[in-house]
């Protein structure tokens, strides 16, 4: 049996990744997968309506899976669609995720039947909406900084329901006007004008596209916008037509009229928009792969498999384990690639992408280490390093859309071609050289699995990467003040953000010049690798939250914590390593630190 571990978790692997490949049918009767391929510019990108019903229900509550209140599982497509044309139902949904216990006070929950409870519907919440927006006012003066948690969570819950109920207005009127009378007695049209109105100013989703392709997106209109254009003709926009017969099957629940709605709508679109509609499809089935989440979930068992090779069957384990990650990096790739295809971008264009990219370059230098040493310490660096990437990526992407419009100033596919994916290569490889650091420490300390050869092979390797670090640190800070003088019109202006690029550089070569001097061995030089973590992640994270510079892109409470903890644990790594080696229990270590 040892013979086929490797062989096997491969097999399983793969088996579980084609399983995610299939397209998923439908639940019941309705083809909510046709729906949810439906193109609609939201957030200032085109995109399928799954994506609007995934992204939201992440933004509003943490997750995607849905339960109805007999406990029917839901899917992301049937909640929009109920959000869209059955608002009375929509609004019973648990959605709203509230953690602060002084924002449910506003509410009167918290307490008797709510107790416990942490996600409420827009119907619970709505007696103490008032009270909200005047806490909120209060609150918007405020720098986000100095916010206490109460407003922080007050403003946040604020902005979730304002989302909600832009996009349960986006394809109907708040006055409860029937869109679908339109059908039957186009002359009704004109009775609708004040909803019309209010739809136009607030709808979330452009759902009615141009008569023919453009490149220009505001030439996409709301349902409001169209609507208020055919009042003085009486006749409405074909897209209108068949949103209005989608709308009136779901609420009637008659399947085969939706159905055929849905299909009439895709193939009117076809002739002129088919490009786009396979773009949808294709960002649809990304969706429902999730491939990241498949790549997180083979890290934890590649890293499992990798820290049980020390202890027993190194060879087979440690294969299985390089296996693994090697399949969690390949597809980790072809969602990256799937990304930028759909963005049109190269790999980093924000945060969420950043932790993808760091991750999948970390993975990729550790699958050469463990390719050439063969003893699993790269496995294990790499797993833990994909795992906590993809983790810090999931996290990011709870505020939204990750395929979102660049900043004016990032629209250059070049330069995020050449100083960004540079730069955030020396990110990756300054905190693999860390993490590397910490399973020499933590083995050496906690275990007697660190002998010399591990030893000799883990400082090799952290000597090794951090040369590589400095040599990408360096060009990529080079290339971003030649970015900056081309946008800004100065090459350096001790922005927080470009402070801290410049900090990875010093640190690493302060790591190599006190490695070339004699001033530190192998212990130091490790120690000197964790700290590389802590100012990798200030650089990173840190500098975005300080409010100031042309990098900051707002406080983040939960950022700020994670960071804080983060630190808090390399400079715990680094107290642990401090302890005389003697009392180390690898025994194998004695002699020079």
């Amino acid at each position: 049996m040892r013979r086929y571990m490797a062989s096997g978790a491969l097999v399983l692997a793969l088996v579980w990744i084609g399983s995610t490949l299939v397209p998923r049918g439908n639940p019941g009767a309705f083809d909510l997968a046709s729906f949810g391929r439906l193109p609609v510019l939201a957030d200032g990108r085109i995109k399928p309506m799954d994506t609007v019903a995934r992204t939201s229900l992440l933004m509003l509550q943490g997750r995607q899976r849905l339960a109805a209140a007999d406990g029917r599982a839901l899917t992301p497509e049937e909640w929009l669609l109920d959000v869209l044309f059955r608002p009375e139902v929509a609004d019973a949904y648990r959605i709203f995720r509230i953690d602060n216990s002084e924002v449910l006070s506003l509410f009167g929950l918290g307490a008797g039947e709510s107790a416990g409870q942490v996600r409420f519907s827009f119907a619970q919440l709505q007696s103490g909406l008032p009270e909200l927006d005047r806490q909120a006012q209060l609150a918007g003066p405020v720098d986000a900084a100095a916010r206490t948690s109460f407003q922080r969570a007050v403003v946040e819950l604020r902005e979730h329901l304002e989302y909600y109920g832009r996009l349960k207005y986006s394809l109907q009127t708040p006055d409860g006007f029937d869109l679908s009378a339109v059908l039957d007695d186009p002359g009704r049209l004109a009775a609708g004008r004040p909803g019309f109105e209010t739809m136009e100013a607030f709808s979330l989703l452009r759902a009615i596209p141009p008569p023919a392709p453009s490149a220009r997106l505001d030439e996409w209109q709301s349902m409001g916008r169209s609507l208020l254009r055919a009042l003085p003709a009486g006749a409405v926009d074909r897209p209108v037509r068949f949103y209005a017969a989608i709308g009136r099957a779901w609420k009637a629940g008659q399947a085969a009229d939706f159905n055929a709605a849905v299909g009439a709508y895709r193939a009117d679109l076809s002739p002129r928009f088919a490009p786009l509609l396979r773009r949808c499809s294709l960002e649809s089935l990304f969706n429902q792969a999730e491939p990241f989440f498949t790549s997180l979930v083979l890290y934890v068992a590649a890293f499992l498999l990798a820290v049980a090779s020390w202890l027993k069957w190194p060879a087979e384990l440690g294969r299985a384990a390089f296996r693994l990650m090697t399949v969690a990096f390949l597809l980790a790739t072809a969602g990256i690639v799937a990304r930028m295809w759909l963005e049109g971008r190269p790999p980093v264009t924000n945060l969420y992408s950043s932790a993808l990219f760091i991750g999948w370059g970390s993975v990729a230098l550790c699958l050469v280490l463990e390719r050439l040493n063969r003893n699993a310490v790269a496995s294990s660096a790499g797993s833990l390093i994909g795992f906590g990437t993809l983790v810090i990526a999931h996290n990011l992407s709870l505020s939204g859309d990750t395929l979102e419009m660049m900043r004016a100033v990032l629209d250059s596919n070049f330069w995020l071609s050449t100083h960004v994916v540079t730069v955030t290569t020396g990110y990756a490889s300054t905190f693999l050289a860390g993490f590397l650091a910490i399973i020499y420490i933590v083995r050496g300390v906690f275990s007697r699995t660190l002998d010399r050869p591990t030893a000799d092979s883990l400082a090799g390797m952290v000597y090794g990467i951090v040369c590589f670090a400095t040599l990408f640190s360096f060009v990529g800070t080079v290339l971003g003040g030649i970015w900056a003088d081309q946008s800004w019109g100065r090459f350096w202006g001790w922005d927080p953000k470009e402070n801290g690029a410049l900090i990875i550089v010093l640190w690493n070569a302060v790591i190599l010049h006190c490695r070339w001097g004699g001033l530190v061995r192998q212990r130091g030089l490790m120690c000197l690798a964790v700290f590389g973590n802590i100012v990798t992640a200030w650089s990173w994270f840190g500098t975005n939250m300080l409010g100031v510079g042309l990098h900051s892109y707002g406080f983040t409470n939960a950022a700020f914590q994670g960071l804080v903890a983060f630190v808090a644990l390399q400079l715990a790594v680094i107290g642990v390593a401090a302890i005389p080696r003697a009392k180390w229990r690898s025994a194998a270590l004695a002699g020079p630190a």
